[in-house]
């Protein structure tokens, strides 16, 4: 792309405060010189901690001055219609007017869903984005959605969501992404009217190479590239997956520390655990994109440190450069094209 790339960043939510955002920000232009970023919160707090990093803070960094914040505990509605003020209705407000081309937040999910769609509207036809992030896999890529914004479906959304996700597996590089239904069992008999019902319309679908269902004991196989559910089991399986994954880990480091003779081993498997640390890490896939909005919104863990805000960055950006929602405007106006 030969314009600058602008990314609107809510500086002041998440639960370790501003200096994250900004550590990460100043990492992520330095390495990004095609973007440019504007932090938005509290002026003196953010330009306080720009003149005290110890690397020199790129002019690609901008600060955009908003006086409240969106509580991580506060009720959705209450902020959607009070918080007009905080960094992350002004940071999506940067999008809606056309001076960001993407928004990136670690702050509260439902305030953070509500101002997107408010501002940022969605695409005719769905009624609510769906939250999407990419899963650590065997091989290859894999997308599971939706994760949190919908406890309950229709199947009608289940195939939106499976068209959305088939179009971000495409951004990432995936020829024909295989696309499933997780479910209770692979067979056609079992499951929920929803997951049944669902089945078909995906079936049907000649724009999705959809191949059936898959159990949760399958989903880091890489077998598939898009798993589609509804919110509660999707927040389930993630949240889940991020508590073994850590456990995993701990195990490992309290296996090393126990005998003499294992921490001499550790000497020699250094690289072989430096890479099982990254590839369990859940911070090294952070960054869940809001798919069905016009524009792109990425949200942030809560918990994120550095290096896991800078990966929600590094995700708004492939955002912007995919022309994901376009491309998602796309593929929903073949289907509605095609249907009866």
């Amino acid at each position: 792309m030969s314009e600058k790339i602008r990314i609107a960043v809510d500086a002041m939510s998440g639960d370790l405060g501003p200096r994250v955002v900004i550590t990460a920000a100043i990492r992520f232009v330095a390495t990004s010189p095609e973007v440019e970023l504007l932090l938005v919160g509290d002026q003196d707090q953010i330009q306080s901690l720009l003149s005290s990093s110890s690397i020199p803070v790129s002019p690609a960094i901008r600060v955009h001055h908003a006086t409240d914040v969106v509580a991580m505990h506060e009720d959705p509605l209450t902020a959607l219609r009070h918080k007009k003020n905080s960094s992350m209705w002004q940071a999506l407000l940067q999008v809606q007017d056309g001076f960001a081309d993407a928004c990136v937040s670690a702050g509260n999910t439902g305030a953070l869903m509500a101002m997107s769609k408010h501002l940022l509207k969605t695409f005719p036809g769905i009624d609510r984005p769906a939250i999407c992030k990419s899963m650590p896999v065997e091989q290859g890529n894999s997308f599971m959605l939706d994760l949190g914004a919908n406890l309950t479906c229709t199947p009608e959304q289940l195939h939106q969501f499976a068209l959305m996700g088939s179009v971000l597996a495409s951004s990432a590089g995936v020829e024909k992404p295989r696309v499933a239904l997780l479910n209770v069992g692979t067979e056609e008999t079992k499951g929920t009217d929803l997951v049944k019902h669902s089945h078909v319309l995906l079936s049907q679908d000649e724009q999705l190479n959809y191949i059936g269902f898959i159990e949760g004991d399958e989903l880091y196989l890489g077998r598939v590239n898009v798993i589609v559910c509804d919110g509660f089991s999707g927040n389930v399986a993630l949240k889940s997956s991020e508590g073994v994954a850590r456990l995993i880990a701990k195990k490992i480091e309290k296996s090393f520390a126990r005998h003499w003779y294992l921490k001499l081993l550790v000497l020699f498997m250094r690289p072989v655990l430096r890479q099982w640390r990254r590839e369990l890490n859940p911070g090294a896939y952070n960054g869940a994109c809001f798919l069905g909005l016009q524009k792109p919104v990425v949200k942030s863990h809560g918990s994120a440190d550095e290096d896991a805000f800078y990966q929600a960055l590094v995700v708004a950006k492939e955002q912007v450069v995919q022309k994901v929602p376009a491309r998602i405007q796309c593929a929903l106006n073949a289907m509605q094209k095609n249907q009866p």
